[in-house]
């Protein structure tokens, strides 16, 4: 039995997950689970930054402990919830909240949380920064978890699974593992709903199922060279935000904005499995667009030959793979086990991802 802790701040900004988990050579099994949500300031302070065309090195470091902070907070919380002590657990595998990521040609990733903080006030090692050894052999540093998916996922015939965060990607669980960034998952719905409405996200996408497409925004938004490109690659908050791609005061309803918006992502993640998977006949989903019951109504109508299910079929429950997966990796990282798959990021190898931060 080796327990472990999972952290992972997403691109939705919208709290720290935290998963303890018993990973053998052979399973990741689940013991416990839980989110610590951010006030709306902090969402907010971590969504500006990773857009701001200019920080201080203040701000930076600010914003690196409190994210540090708030993985802290997530720890304590998940071993007092099970009364189980730090000197239980093996280690922490810390994620932390992506600052910036921009891969090949310009190379780097930029997670922040700082892993000492988090060692020294937990008393339990941590592994971080996963991505840069990734992008330093020649990869994206992303996405991460398609390894982890096909570890937990591998009986599973013809099937992908897709990862609806802020941004959404794909792992296609075929003969050569491969996965890549659709594009955007929930970050330009939520995105608008914040600014618009008032409110953290379109609950069940029923604003948007009210609506209807603006044709000639989508066709706008489906010209982005982004979703031409081929695999590997990988995206951020910094290509995918709503002041890149919606005009300012656009004249049109919220609930048509949110019907083309909601389209966008639809289409983007059907367009991608048709293209590069087409034998495909499972689609497995985690993540928290999977609660957003419209989108995953307009991706199975876009792909009436596949079965759209939550992961939670094949035993994986969808609120928390990815924070499972960090734990994972962290676990492969102490045992001197390479993280990445290079057929996904386009590394130049299998490396062993992360740094070590002594308990």
């Amino acid at each position: 039995m080796s327990l472990c802790i999972g952290l992972m701040s997403g691109t939705s900004a919208d709290g720290m997950d935290a998963c303890l988990v018993d990973i053998t050579e052979q399973q990741v099994t689940l013991i416990d689970a839980l989110c610590i949500e951010y006030p709306k300031e902090v969402s907010e302070f971590f969504k500006a930054i990773a857009v701001a065309d200019n920080l201080s090195a203040e701000l930076v470091m600010d914003a690196d402990r409190l994210i540090a902070q708030y993985g802290v907070q997530a720890v304590v919380t998940l071993l007092n919830n099970n009364q189980i002590d730090a000197s239980e657990v093996e280690l922490i595998g810390s994620h932390g909240h992506t600052l910036r990521h921009r891969p090949q040609p310009e190379g780097f990733s930029w997670q922040i949380g700082d892993p000492s903080w988090i060692a020294e006030h937990t008393g339990i090692t941590c592994v971080a920064d996963f991505r840069r050894r990734d992008i330093a052999a020649g990869g994206e540093g992303a996405p991460l978890v398609p390894a982890f998916h096909q570890h937990v996922f591998a009986d599973r015939e013809h099937s992908a699974v897709l990862n609806i965060g802020g941004v959404a990607n794909l792992t296609l669980l075929n003969d050569i593992l491969t996965g890549f960034d659709t594009g955007p998952g929930n970050a330009l719905i939520d995105e608008y709903c914040q600014r618009t409405l008032g409110q953290a996200c379109d609950s069940n996408g029923s604003l948007a199922a009210s609506g209807v497409i603006i044709p000639k925004l989508l066709e706008q938004w489906l010209a982005h060279p982004y979703f031409a490109e081929e695999p590997p690659k990988s995206t951020g908050r910094e290509v995918f935000n709503l002041d890149a791609f919606l005009p300012a005061q656009y004249s049109a309803t919220d609930a048509d904005i949110l019907r083309t918006l909601t389209e966008l992502t639809a289409a983007t993640v059907s367009t991608a499995l048709s293209k590069w998977s087409p034998t495909t006949r499972e689609l497995l989903v985690c993540g928290g667009g999977l609660k957003n019951t419209f989108l995953i109504e307009r991706i199975a109508a876009l792909l009436p030959v596949v079965k759209v299910r939550s992961s939670a079929v094949a035993g994986a429950d969808p609120d928390w793979v990815e924070a499972m997966a960090f734990a994972w990796l962290g676990w492969r990282t102490m045992k001197g086990l390479s993280g990445n798959a290079s057929t996904v990021t386009g590394a130049q190898g299998e490396r062993i991802l992360g740094g070590i931060f002594p308990a």
